[in-house]
């Protein structure tokens, strides 16, 4: 099968989160089901600058007022295509944001273009290139599937993943005369949102499949809050969602053969981790106090839990530990924890913004990835810290109560388990689990046998492509038998 994978983000080319890991390391999972992906993106700067190689093999004209250059190439073991806009993607800043952090007042423009442009690529709007499922991700590709059955009336089988519904691309119903769609669009069973235009939410609608990021959050966003105001639209696809946990590249976070660490180390040669932690120290210019070393590295956010940090601090300092935290977000809680690193000179650094290395070096030589989401999708980074031993505390909800096995005696016991959950999430819960955490790492024995137990847990994407794999085909069957009974286009049913 040959699957196009439209998507704002990919590593290695461009990163903002997750997503951007996901889009880079499921395709060749899938390849292993002989399932064939070709992921189009868009063509921002740092994605032309990373593919010199490529080559234009058409022009894609009048997308809402735009023509793209359609190039083709490969980077980072993917098969991909380019579409090339400058006006709407050279330019500085990240994929969604200005240099100043402020969103792209033309987002909304942006990425309807590109979902467009996904949308006419998979109707085979270019020789050569025959999709046979359209796969797209978040709000900024949701209107691809209403492209497809809105304006191009083209039937195939698609499937929306959700990597996060808090983000939904919803804005003003005035921008409906600029999509370059028919009126049928806009109705409450389409694009209408509370008198406003909802991507993400044309897309659940549209789509064949909704998948999300883990079974737990696929049940989460069926009712308040977590649903966020699409708990209803959901509820009517319930039997469409389905929730797959996320994998992970097991090449690029591998900490026997990791080059981005001083010392690589197996789970028989923890003892080299201690060289890691020293490097991971002096980059910081901290002290080794010899306690737990907690680490944060996560976007700064309410979301992210990230405004607890700074309340449960006096509880690590009195484990004797310290607090590395590397992210950048929430101005307020930035300045709140630079405040408490400036009070707390030899026990706490910040370092604000996303560094690749220094995500690898905190993996290799932290003790402890300090996670209290508030939500959390899936979440990859506790699953990077495991393959690393070193140890999560983090929230339970969505995937990380999916993919961490708690700490508690029983656990312990049966040497099963992988790191530490708390609930509610709140201070107070937090600091017992801090104690909690500080009492096990006190017996060296027991937290090594933790750090082997999380290190040797199976978070390959071999399960989860197989999911993707199974879900892909059952549609494209279903696919297969309308077309051959010639179904009207509008015709549903339960994979």
């Amino acid at each position: 099968m040959n699957v196009l994978s439209v998507v704002s983000e990919v590593y290695p080319l461009i990163k903002t989160g997750g997503l951007a890991d996901v889009a880079g390391a499921l395709p060749a999972a899938l390849a292993e089901f002989d399932i064939q992906s070709l992921t189009v993106i868009p063509g921002y700067r740092k994605v032309l600058a990373a593919t010199p190689e490529r080559t234009e093999i058409a022009m894609l004209r009048d997308l809402l007022g735009h023509d793209a250059r359609i190039h083709l190439c490969k980077a980072g073991g993917l098969d991909l295509l380019i579409v090339d806009i400058p006006a709407l993607f050279d330019r500085d800043g990240s994929p969604y944001q200005d240099a100043t952090g402020a969103p792209f007042a033309d987002n909304w423009e942006r990425f309807a273009v590109f979902s467009l442009a996904g949308a006419r690529i998979a109707a085979g709007e270019i020789p050569g290139i025959q999709p046979e499922l359209l796969h797209v991700h978040d709000w900024q590709t949701a209107l691809a599937p209403v492209y497809l059955r809105y304006r191009l009336r083209h039937v195939m089988p698609t499937v929306l993943t959700l990597h996060n519904i808090a983000f939904q691309g919803q804005y003003a119903f005035g921008i409906m005369p600029q999509l370059g769609l028919p009126p049928a669009a806009f109705s409450i069973d389409c694009l209408e949102y509370y008198g406003d235009i909802g991507y993400l939410k044309g897309g659940i609608l549209t789509a064949d499949a909704i998948t999300t990021v883990s079974p737990t959050y696929a049940r989460e966003i069926l009712a308040r809050p977590l649903g966020m105001g699409l708990e209803g639209v959901l509820q009517k696809r319930r039997n469409d969602l389905y929730g797959i946990v996320n994998g992970i590249d097991l090449e690029t976070w591998s900490p026997e053969q990791d080059p981005l660490l001083p010392a690589p180390y197996g789970v028989d040669q923890l003892d080299r981790r201690g060289e890691n932690r020293a490097a991971l120290l002096a980059r910081v210019g901290l002290p080794d106090l010899g306690g737990p070393l907690f680490a944060v590295l996560t976007r700064l956010a309410w979301q992210k839990g990230s405004d607890l940090i700074e309340p449960v601090a006096e509880e690590i300092f009195a484990a004797g530990g310290q607090i590395i935290v590397c992210g950048e977000g929430d101005p307020l809680i930035e300045k709140g924890l630079q405040a408490l690193a400036a009070r707390h000179p030899d026990k706490v650094a910040v370092v604000v913004g996303y560094n690749e290395t220094m995500a690898h070096l905190i993996m290799g030589g932290a003790d402890v990835l300090l996670q209290p989401s508030r939500f959390e999708p899936c979440g990859l980074t506790q699953l990077y810290a495991m393959r690393y031993g070193t140890i999560p505390l983090a929230a339970r909800t969505g995937g990380l109560s999916e993919t961490i096995i708690d700490a508690n005696d029983a656990a312990l016991a049966r040497d099963v388990a992988t790191g530490f959950q708390f609930y509610p999430v709140n201070a107070e819960s937090l600091r017992h689990a801090i104690f909690m955490v500080s009492e096990v790492f006190r017996d060296g024995q027991t937290w090594q046998r933790l750090q082997r137990q999380a290190m040797t847990a199976d978070f390959s994407w071999s399960r989860s492509a197989a999911q993707y794999a199974q879900l892909f085909e059952a549609l494209h069957e279903h696919h297969t038998r309308i077309n051959a009974s010639d179904t009207p286009s509008h015709s549903r049913r339960a994979i």
